[in-house]
């Protein structure tokens, strides 16, 4: 029995022996690691960590960045080291030389690059373009590309890109991409949009996500002023649940592309184009710019009224109706009180009243915010869609332009 005793003895000492070895070879390994530099995939890596993240997910990210490192291993240390959880989100240059232990406390010190690009609210894409191509220190490889090889590029194929990128102030490393940042805006739109879709009212007509994104590019370009958001989602939802016409300038305008030179003419209402919301009923089939967080709310919370109608009152806010009669009396009012008062220029960008019947009420849509397409005359930045008609839209289907 005693020699049984001594074996397993011996047994268990060798065994203990063993994992005290290895486990000092690992802690040897692991102090040797912390301090190697790591290989990068480019001399300088664009490294984005996005608010939230947890550890294990930066770990990945790290590694899916460019470093070559095992995220298990590198998500190990973050853990064992304690800092895990103080890792700042933003964006990051890594540069050649980097280690395990001076990325951590890269990371944990929020030391950040600095270059930031602002989107801007009810920007199209074609203005976000411009933004990009004209941004400091990024590299340019998606904006320079059509939409379809663009939108591939970002694994969206098929997809048009407008509204699809989230208006906000990013900020990136020097070098850093284009296409690393359409990701990035893309990402935060599918996010927005879909916190929004869930907060969604009953009264709301948008049937689909991509019906409240359409409509919320609409609001979006049509309000002057926040506290109207909600009002002129109403209006549109109404229209668009009866079944009227929306009627709007700004999604002519975005269907006239480059031709649109300031100026909204009668010819122009009438010219179709699939966003042209006087000529074709329902919503575009894309997004006509970038909206915001509160114009998607306004989408799928919207004001819950009966009007129809809406007229720019002038001074950025809009007046709103129930009925054509009033809206005609709001026109009136605010349209052609303007048009009185104004002094005409050189004939261009001025319309009187013979010119305002003439055009059935329509006049170019200047954007409030200071984002229009192009200059347009001080009269004629005023003058929105009222087009007019003797018999009520509700039972002839000939709706008044609602624009702001």
């Amino acid at each position: 029995m005693c020699w049984r005793r001594r074996r397993v003895r011996r047994f268990f000492g060798f065994f203990f022996g063993a994992v005290l070895i290895l486990a000092l070879a690992a802690g040897g390994y692991g102090v040797w690691w912390l301090d190697q530099p790591l290989k990068l995939h480019q001399a300088e890596t664009d490294l984005v960590i996005d608010k939230g993240s947890l550890p294990r997910s930066i770990a990945q990210t790290v590694a899916d960045a460019g470093v070559q490192v095992d995220p298990l291993l590198l998500y190990g240390w973050f853990r064992l080291s304690g800092e895990g959880r103080r890792i700042k989100a933003g964006n990051y240059e890594v540069e050649s030389g980097v280690t395990p232990r001076s990325l951590l406390d890269l990371l944990v010190s929020g030391a950040q690059s600095q270059h930031a690009i602002t989107l801007v609210e009810g920007w199209n894409f074609r203005q976000f373009r411009a933004a990009l191509q004209k941004a400091q220190d990024l590299k340019i490889e998606a904006s320079t590309q059509d939409d379809e090889a663009l939108m591939a590029l970002l694994g969206r194929p098929g997809i048009a890109p407008e509204g699809r990128f989230f208006p906000d102030t990013y900020t990136y490393a020097r070098g850093s991409t284009d296409t690393a940042l359409l990701a990035r805006a893309m990402r935060e739109m599918d996010r927005r949009l879909t916190a929004a879709w869930q907060q969604r009212a009953s009264s709301a007509a948008a049937k689909t996500p991509e019906d409240a994104l359409v409509l919320a590019s609409i609001v979006e370009k049509e309000s002057g002023k926040a506290a109207d958001r909600v009002q002129i989602a109403g209006v549109l939802s109404n229209r668009l649940r009866i079944g009227m016409p929306l009627q709007t300038d700004p999604t002519v305008i975005y269907g006239l592309g480059e031709k649109f030179d300031g100026n909204l003419r009668k010819k122009d209402l009438q010219t179709d184009t699939p966003w042209n919301t006087y000529t074709r009923a329902g919503l575009p089939p894309t997004p006509i710019s970038m909206p915001g967080e509160a114009a998607l709310l306004a989408a799928v919370q919207p004001a819950e009224s009966k009007a129809l109608y809406f007229v720019a009152r002038g001074d950025g806010s809009s007046q709103f109706s129930d009925t054509l009669a009033e809206h005609n009396r709001a026109v009136n009012r605010y349209q052609r009180k303007s048009l009185r008062s104004e002094k005409p220029n050189d004939g261009k960008n001025s319309l009187d009243k013979k010119d305002l019947d003439k055009t059935e009420g329509s006049g170019t849509t200047a954007d409030t915010k200071g984002r229009s397409e192009t200059a347009t005359g001080q009269v004629n930045a005023e003058i929105k869609a009222a087009r007019r008609s003797d018999v009520d839209p509700a039972e002839q289907g000939n709706t008044t332009g609602s624009g702001n």
